[in-house]
């Protein structure tokens, strides 16, 4: 199996990409796992603990951020830098989250 340099280095948001791609990857994953199951609109809460340099440094290098939109759905693949904080402002400002876009649910 041939691999490319992007097969191995991602950039993402935030200051710190190896804080944000792995955290925004992981709670993608584990909505599209869930839709997959078809337990997505189950869903009434989620709680998210980072640990490690995650949890040390979750805030000041946006790992928070990161899995907020992983959530949302987004890839750091794809995700758009302009829209981030927007969107994050939105889902703070309405205290509302909908997990892959399409499940809502409270957000603290």
């Amino acid at each position: 199996m041939a691999l490319s340099f992007f097969d191995l280095f991602s950039v993402g948001i935030g200051p710190s990409s190896s804080h944000t791609v792995g955290p925004m990857r992981a709670a993608r994953q584990v909505m599209l796992d869930l839709q997959a199951d078809g337990r997505l609109d189950d869903v009434a809460r989620v709680r998210v603990d980072l640990y490690g340099s995650l949890g040390s440094t979750g805030r000041g290098h946006h790992s928070d951020r990161a899995v907020l939109l992983g959530l949302l759905g987004e890839a750091p693949e794809t995700v758009d830098p302009t829209t981030v904080e927007p969107t994050v402002d939105r889902v703070f400002a309405e205290r509302r989250i909908a997990l892959l876009g399409t499940h809502e649910i409270a957000f603290d």
